[in-house]
């Protein structure tokens, strides 16, 4: 359960399998004709039925917001856990959201509506039963992108003797902070902490990289390992993963907030 399971952070993908989803449901609805589906006529099915699967769509959409919360629990690495739990998670919420949808917008006014026992053997579990391998397929293979463009976003931070220099996948680099005539390079080897010393100056890095962001007149910083802001005797800190803690100057406070919460976002 604690094993890596392939992710995609990037909101895009997840509305287009968001659009996939609210077109299936539909498509599944209209032809398969649960319950009392058969009853409607043609016109009842077209404004009826499309609200499943919007519903279906939105249902995703909203629950994003628990998966970033469980990615960012988990310092950014997405488990095998973690899926199932947002699956089971969404599926119930969903079943959840069809069941009120049914009672107070397709049986408003009318008697004897279908018990949940029953729509949940008839409709609701057969149809999760079609339509959660679509979302499951469509995450695995958005993950599975992205975890290959990661491997070809390598970046090497070189110093200036002839043998000195790090090459490294640019999330597992978190911050850098500049030492005299060196910089200390922290970053992530398998799941520890690591920092290295080159022979470099830090305006050289900050010009090589624009990836990372300048918070100090001593320190750059990888976004992507945000946790959250602190401020600790009036100073203002940012705390990255793996407790790395930067200090953030008055002179980068702005930029710097505005570009973690475009990052984020």
């Amino acid at each position: 359960m604690k094993r890596l399971y392939p992710f995609d952070p990037l909101l895009k993908h997840h509305v287009l399998i968001a659009l996939l989803l609210a077109i299936w449901i539909f498509i599944f609805l209209y032809f398969t004709e649960p319950l009392d589906v058969n009853e409607f006529g043609d016109k009842e099915k077209l404004i009826y039925l499309p609200g499943y699967g919007l519903l279906g769509g939105v249902c995703y959409l909203v629950f994003l917001s628990f998966q970033y919360y469980l990615y960012k629990r988990t310092e950014n690495k997405w488990r095998l856990i973690n899926e199932i739990i947002f699956l089971v998670s969404f599926s119930v919420i969903s079943i959840a959201v069809a069941r009120m949808y049914y009672l107070y917008v397709i049986m408003i006014g009318e008697r004897n509506p279908y018990t949940l026992g029953y729509m949940l053997r008839a409709i609701y579990l057969p149809a999760l039963a079609t339509i959660l391998p679509i979302i499951i397929i469509g995450r695995f293979a958005f993950g599975k992108y992205h975890e290959k463009r990661l491997e070809d976003q390598k970046i090497e931070i070189q110093g200036e003797g002839n043998y000195e220099g790090l090459r490294l996948q640019l999330n597992d680099l978190i911050s850098i902070q500049s030492s005299d005539n060196y910089i200390e390079v922290f970053y992530l080897s398998g799941h520890q902490l690591k920092k290295t010393l080159i022979r470099n100056k830090l305006s050289a890095i900050d010009d090589e990289f624009p990836e990372l962001l300048r918070a100090h007149r001593s320190y750059l910083i990888n976004p992507f390992h945000f946790r959250q802001w602190k401020t600790e005797n009036s100073k203002l800190i940012i705390c990255l993963n793996h407790d790395v803690e930067v200090p953030v100057s008055k002179t980068y406070q702005k930029d710097i907030k505005a570009a973690i919460q475009f990052a984020t976002n």
